[in-house]
């Protein structure tokens, strides 16, 4: 299968097809998401709270960022790879903020960059975009701002979410990530603006949808948030599997003659 590319991903929303994206922070996992046909994979910087075991994503580095991503881009030979810009990255400097786009298409070999914000990160996106990095927005529940949100809330105010999301657009961001918006909100800033839309708690009329690979394969259960659906329970089978394991080891069941070399 070919790259997926930006004029792909509108098209897809043109033609009113529904656009698929998961994170992935790891070679192994990337295989996977690629292998079966996903759209668009996210290198999250949720990496800080699934995989480092953090309380929240601020204390994840752009070092970091980078090191997933391209174990993750290594990986993909069809989705569209977005890199995920974490705290601090963007906002001290615009200078700052393109260098450090530009490290995740240079150095880890992404297609996009995403950063969180509407109206307050306009000139930002800007000049991300007259690099020629191609931006994904992301506004609403914006995890970075959880201690100025004063938690994970869900975002009602239907005036601002428009504005931030018209703003993102003609600032030149080619989709946007819109989280925990009640639905009928989602749904009219969909019909507004022309790039795609792709939700996480944000109902079913975005232009295409993305999920925490650990919440859908059922690897992450410290919180599990109204919007996740577990489509596997890989966590209580991993479990059983290091048990059974432990057990046979202890027992001398293993390694068997099949396992020892002659």
């Amino acid at each position: 299968m070919a790259r997926i590319t930006i004029t792909d991903l509108k098209k897809k929303k043109a033609e009113g097809k529904k656009i698929t994206m998961l994170t992935a922070y790891d070679f192994p996992f990337a295989a996977l998401v690629d292998k079966a046909g996903i759209d668009m994979i996210l290198v999250g910087d949720s990496l800080g709270v699934v995989v480092q075991g953090k309380e929240n994503t601020l204390p994840v580095t752009m070092d970091q960022m980078v090191y997933h991503t391209e174990m993750v881009t290594r990986a993909a030979q069809h989705a569209f790879v977005v890199g995920d810009m974490p705290f601090m990255s963007y906002q001290v400097s615009r200078e700052e903020a393109v260098f450090n786009a530009g490290r995740f298409l240079k150095e880890a070999g992404a297609q996009a960059v995403k950063l969180e914000g509407g109206v307050s990160v306009r000139k930002t996106i800007e000049a991300i975009a007259a690099a020629d990095i191609p931006v994904m927005a992301h506004i609403g529940l914006t995890p970075q701002s959880v201690h100025k949100m004063g938690g994970f809330k869900v975002q009602k105010e239907m005036d601002r979410l428009l504005k931030d999301a018209v703003s993102v657009e003609e600032a030149g961001a080619f989709s946007m990530v819109l989280e925990g918006i009640p639905g009928d909100i989602a749904e009219k800033i969909t019909r507004e603006v022309s790039n795609p839309t792709i939700g996480i708690g944000a109902g079913v009329h975005c232009d295409g949808q993305v999920l925490v690979l650990y919440d859908l394969l059922g690897l992450f259960d410290r919180f599990v948030p109204k919007f996740i659906k577990r489509y596997a329970h890989l966590g209580e089978e991993a479990l059983s599997a290091i048990r059974q394991y432990k057990e046979e080891v202890e027992k001398g069941e293993f390694p068997g003659e099949e396992h020892t070399f002659k």
